[in-house]
């Protein structure tokens, strides 16, 4: 086959076979597909689409670009996947709590994209945790700590590995086809029993409409029902940042204090957790209301903050991460707050602008190469609805040197309406089965 052709057939809206996207996955994983190619080909999808044959295709195709793994063990494995947002850290809450509740979570995840944060990055801001291991190192963790957040391995899903880079830097993030062939295929690769997929909307989105959203969401759900993988969603709010940090170390201090039991460090970022944590024990049968319970005691007992330390220790991470992590998580030098230009409510959050802002910092990449400041960021981020008088903080920045700290600074106030105060959205707006 020839990839020129193939992507010449998506271009033309033409319907490609499932033999030529399988064919096309695996020279995404052996190099027979150039990066050329690869940007073309999802560039193409992005405007084109695929279909809902052509989506499962790529899907399984990318899943069977490398290892499928299959456990052995004495209860449910489980994952949970967000479509990404702004201050969007559930994963390094939600898994070790998870954990706590006797369920396994092989957790496969990704880098930044766009304006969105990477759980991968976080987590590399923790000084030695390798997110790069085999597939053997991840079974092992897996089983004696509960839980293991990585990277996918060289074996597993190595179509889409490469996928991920181009969409990046191509300007095709948001396609639904390539986020759910993205997700999907390295969830399946992980030999999961149950999935929870948290699909945001809103300024600080991928997906800025209900409708796409719901797209999304749909596409997922069944895609992944369909093979075999027990799998829910909700879509969630994202009009306003999910925790009041953004940037790697800033978010993963916030986590620590969740863990360590302070729910007010990020009321909605708990909730969140608690409510995925919650459906996903029900799709293994739990009791949904029962298994909320369960996930925030998990949280609120230590024993979620245990299994974090356990796994970041296993990793390579500091051994002490429970007790002194604010040593260990590197800080910017150089620190100041926004204050606000005017009295009134906060009416509005640009929440990609922000996470832009960020990128911007030093906190993400604007190309694939670049090397990423774990220590920049917004903390302290204002929620909408507050009331705020002239002079008051609406945010904290974390910046290498006065210009980019300037610059942030001007951002954050370009991206932060104060006006009348507005109807506050509900932090779960859909649930899709």
């Amino acid at each position: 086959m020839d990839a020129r052709a193939i992507i010449a057939k998506v271009r033309r809206k033409q319907d490609l076979d499932a033999d030529e996207i399988k064919w096309f996955a695996s020279g995404l994983a052996s190099g027979a597909v150039s990066d050329a190619q690869a940007g073309a080909f999802a560039m193409a999808v992005c405007l084109n689409g695929l279909g809902e044959a052509g989506r499962v295709a790529l899907t399984q195709g990318m899943r069977d670009s490398g290892d499928v793994l299959k456990w052995d063990m004495d209860g449910p494995v489980v994952d949970k996947h967000s479509s990404g947002g702004v201050g969007d850290c559930t994963s390094l809450i939600l898994a070790p709590a998870l954990a706590a509740c006797g369920v396994y979570v092989p957790m496969i995840s990704g880098r930044g994209l766009g304006h969105t944060g990477g759980t991968l990055d976080k987590l590399e801001s923790i000084p030695g945790y390798d997110s790069n291991i085999t597939d053997a190192q991840l079974r092992k963790i897996t089983r004696e700590v509960g839980c293991c957040i990585i990277g996918a391995t060289g074996s597993i899903a190595p179509a889409d590995k490469r996928l991920y880079g181009v969409r990046d830097v191509t300007a095709t993030v948001e396609s639904i086809d390539l986020i759910t062939a993205s997700i999907l295929s390295k969830k399946l690769a992980a030999g999961l029993g149950a999935l929870m997929l948290d699909v945001k909307v809103g300024s600080g989105a991928f997906m800025k409409t209900p409708d796409d959203a719901r797209a999304l969401a749909r596409s997922l759900v069944d895609t992944a029902n369909g093979a075999g993988c027990a799998t829910a969603a909700f879509i969630t709010d994202m009009d306003q940042p999910l925790a009041p940090t953004l940037g790697n170390a800033l978010e993963v201090g916030t986590c620590m204090e969740v863990l360590a039991g302070n729910r007010l460090a990020a009321p909605r970022l708990h909730d969140l957790t608690v409510a995925l944590g919650g459906r996903l024990l029900a799709l293994v049968g739990h009791g949904e209301g029962e298994a909320e319970e369960m996930i925030g005691d998990a949280i609120s007992s230590g024993r979620a903050m245990e299994h974090f330390a356990a796994m970041t220790a296993a990793l390579g991470g500091p051994p002490d991460m429970a007790d002194d992590w604010h040593t260990h998580l590197p800080k910017a030098p150089v620190v100041g707050e926004v204050p606000a230009p005017e009295s009134g409510h906060i009416s509005a959050i640009n929440g990609e602008a922000l996470g832009f802002a960020v990128v911007d910092m030093g906190g993400g990449r604007r190309v694939e190469t670049d090397r990423i400041d774990p220590a920049v960021g917004l903390s302290e981020v204002v929620m909408l609805g507050t009331k705020v008088t002239r002079g008051d903080p609406l945010a904290v920045i974390h910046a290498a040197d006065e210009d980019s700290a300037q610059a942030t600074a001007r951002a954050v106030l370009a991206a932060i309406t104060i006006g009348d105060a507005p109807d506050l959205p509900d932090l779960i707006r859909e649930r899709i089965e």
